[in-house]
């Protein structure tokens, strides 16, 4: 990873794109190893996390991560996951966050030299570019380690640095162990969030 001391940096994570990617590669996420390391890396300027919510549910296997990334250095964007039932009278979900992680990356922008985005989506290939004519270094978390790679080429090809995750599990990934524990405390029966099947971008 290159980065300059002096550079002011955001963290832009598409945390249903992160929460796949990191799944795919068989390790869970420690948020605050992963805060820690882009602390050294220049002047974090903010860190946000977005993800859609099914806020009808009396429990949700993600909200106890949400409560804690809010607390803990992370700015929350949240909105509620729409219910829709498409052609084939399939239930869909649909949550997300694209528009608002495009919005929120321009309009910050002007105060940042460096946005680092955690998506491999190549509907964000087009953010990047605007972002770089701003006069902005964008760099690209994902992985290409998994069949078929979690990023987008085009995606990849527009960033000025891919950031294999696969390469920093050892930096930001959270021991087993506690996996484990924390498997042995959820409700039983209960499906992660991002485990549904029916859970859709559109």
């Amino acid at each position: 990873m290159h980065f300059y001391p002096t550079e002011r940096v955001a963290l832009f994570i598409d945390g249903a794109n992160l929460y796949a990617t990191a799944k795919s590669l068989g390790f869970d996420i420690d948020y605050k190893r992963l805060l820690a390391l882009f602390s050294t890396k220049g002047q974090l300027v903010r860190a946000l996390y977005y993800t859609a919510l099914a806020e009808d549910q009396e429990y949700s296997s993600i909200r106890p991560l949400i409560d804690w990334l809010d607390y803990n250095g992370y700015t929350m964007v949240t909105k509620p996951t729409k219910e829709f039932t498409d052609a084939a009278g399939r239930r869909k979900i649909k949550g997300n966050m694209d528009i608002e992680l495009a919005v929120d990356a321009m309009e910050l922008a002007e105060h940042l030299d460096h946005i680092v985005l955690f998506s491999g989506d190549g509907d964000f290939r087009s953010l990047v570019e605007a972002l770089q004519h701003k006069g902005k270094r964008v760099s690209v978390v994902s992985t290409l380690a998994t069949t078929p790679p979690m990023v987008a080429d085009e995606l990849r090809r527009q960033a000025d640095q891919f950031i294999d995750l696969a390469h920093l599990q050892a930096e930001v990934g959270r021991d087993p162990a506690e996996r484990a524990q924390r498997e042995q405390r959820r409700k039983p029966g209960l499906l992660d969030e991002y485990d549904q099947e029916d859970l859709i971008e559109t």
